[in-house]
Formats: C-alpha cells, sequence, structure tokens
C-alpha cells in the first residue's frame, strides 16, 4: 500500500488564506498494487498529473498551505465522491443512479486509466475499496477541510486552487475551431464553486504570466470543486488544468526542457494568487 495518504508543505508565516492542492500527483505505486495491475509500471501512471506537485509546491514561499496527495490516482481518485464505487470493478457495490464518470470506469476506486485500459484482470472486493477509502481518501479529505477551516478562521475567507493538469489532445477540438488552444482551464463550475472576482484574478495571474486561459470549457470541475466550493460561506474553489505538453513528454512522462521555464511562469502565478488572501484584498459573497 502507499506510505502515506497526503503530505503539507506549510509556510512560516500563514498570512494567505489560499490553499494549493494537488490531489492527482501521488506517485507511490506499492510493490503489492503493481502486482495486481495488468499493466507495467509505465502505463499505469498514464492518468496521473505527473509533476503537478512539483509546479506549485512554491505556495509556501508565499505565504500559503500546500497539501499534495501520497497514493496515485489509479489506486484511489481523491476528486471523486467516496460512494462514487463502480459495480463492474468492484464485487458488491451497489448500482446506483447513471454517473457518467463511474460508467466510463473512472469512479473513486479506477478500473481503467488513460484511453481506457483496464487497470485489473477481474473485480476486487467492496472491502478492499472500502479501505482504500478509509486509508487514504478520509484522511486526504479531512485534512484538506481542516486547512481551509484554519484559513477561513485567520482570514475570514479561502480559496482552494486545485491543481491538476490535462492532455494536449484535450483541447484539439478548440484548436480545430480555429481559436487559439489554450494552455489553461479555469473550472468553477460555471460561477457555483467561487466569486466571479476571485477567478478574474486567478486567470489574471496565469494571463500575466504569459498563460493563455479559457474557463469551464471542457472542465468544469468535479467532485472537489463541488463538494468545496462555497462562495456564499467566503470558502471558494477553483479547479485549475494546465497542458502536460508545456512541461513534460507525455509519452515518455518526463520533464521536458521548458519545464524550469514553465515552472518559474507558475511561480508567478502562484505569488499573485496567493496574495489575494495577504490582507490586500477582501474577496466577495456571490
Amino acid at each position: 500500500m502507499p506510505a502515506a495518504a497526503f503530505d503539507v508543505l506549510r509556510p512560516s508565516t500563514p498570512d494567505s488564506c489560499v490553499v494549493f492542492a494537488s490531489p492527482h500527483s501521488g506517485r507511490d505505486y506499492s510493490w503489492s498494487f503493481l502486482r495486481k495491475t495488468v499493466l507495467n509500471e509505465h502505463a499505469i501512471r498514464s492518468s496521473e498529473d505527473a509533476f503537478v506537485d512539483q509546479l506549485f509546491e512554491c505556495a509556501p514561499e508565499y505565504g500559503a498551505v500546500f497539501i499534495k496527495a501520497g497514493a496515485p490516482r489509479a489506486y484511489v481518485d481523491l476528486n471523486r465522491a467516496r460512494d462514487e464505487l463502480d459495480p463492474a470493478l468492484i464485487e458488491g457495490a451497489r448500482r446506483l443512479a447513471h454517473n457518467p464518470r463511474v460508467a466510463s470506469g473512472l469512479g473513486v476506486i479506477p478500473r481503467v486509466v488513460a484511453n481506457g485500459r483496464a487497470i485489473y484482470r477481474g473485480k476486487i472486493t467492496l472491502a478492499e475499496a472500502q479501505d482504500r477509502i478509509a486509508r487514504y481518501w478520509e484522511p486526504y479529505h479531512e485534512k484538506l477541510q481542516s486547512l481551509l477551516d484554519a484559513a477561513h478562521a485567520r482570514h475570514g475567507q479561502t480559496v482552494l486552487i486545485d491543481c491538476h493538469s490535462m492532455p494536449h489532445e484535450a483541447m484539439d477540438s478548440v484548436a480545430r475551431g480555429g481559436m487559439r488552444r489554450p494552455d489553461v482551464v479555469l473550472g468553477d463550475r460555471f460561477g457555483a464553486a467561487a466569486s466571479g472576482e476571485v477567478v478574474d484574478r486567478i486567470e489574471a495571474a496565469f494571463e500575466q504570466a504569459g498563460f493563455s486561459v479559457t474557463r469551464n470549457v471542457p472542465f468544469a470541475g468535479a467532485y472537489i470543486t463541488q463538494a468545496y466550493g462555497k462562495p456564499s460561506k467566503g470558502q471558494h474553489a477553483v479547479q485549475v488544468e494546465i497542458d502536460r505538453s508545456l512541461y513534460m513528454n507525455e509519452q515518455l512522462i518526463r520533464p521536458n526542457g521548458d519545464f524550469e521555464s514553465v515552472r518559474a511562469a507558475l511561480r508567478k502565478v502562484v505569488a499573485d494568487v496567493a496574495d489575494i488572501g495577504q490582507g490586500r484584498t477582501s474577496l466577495a459573497a456571490e
């Protein structure tokens, strides 16, 4: 099993209300898990947000907390609800109302990785699925909520930046339509998860650092933005999807020659976004 559910990097002075998180960059692939999967050690990583934690780990330098997952997404998906159990994978799981994510094999315990490649030969037990949720999903979300609560108590407001990466091909339809291919997609569930003021500030930070940005299409935010985005209570959540090809070789799953320059540009973004909650900006509740 993976050793840890999460790791938290804290600032010496927590003077930002922003919490950065990376729920899909966990890469602790235990030997017992690798023995279960039909995929090799390279293919099993294809749905991982590789290196996203390294791109945003500077957050504590700007007064913000950063939490990152330990367990890999292929083992347990922290951006799904705990009850999104896939009966096609989990023996004894109840069949619920139609859920497109579960139907496609991307429930809380994924059945497939990228391009629909099956992770297992057969099914796993409900007890095993529940054990993964208890060991990794629950601790991660309990810690995330406690970090948000602490930031809210200190500042009267909090902003969650949920950090992800997207395959370059995810935006092919946009490029074919004649629009500039965006580097970044911000998801606020079409305004339900964060105030417009917050999203405007985040978008401006990326654009000033040289990134092209679009909102909500095709990624509006999944479970985490839905569960934690409560702008009427001063708790905002925005999902950030970054084109992987900017900083990594997607086939080899290795940093490319632009990795350090992209990380430097994102450092400016992190600094600007962390500044939202450092006493100089009041967030409107919408």
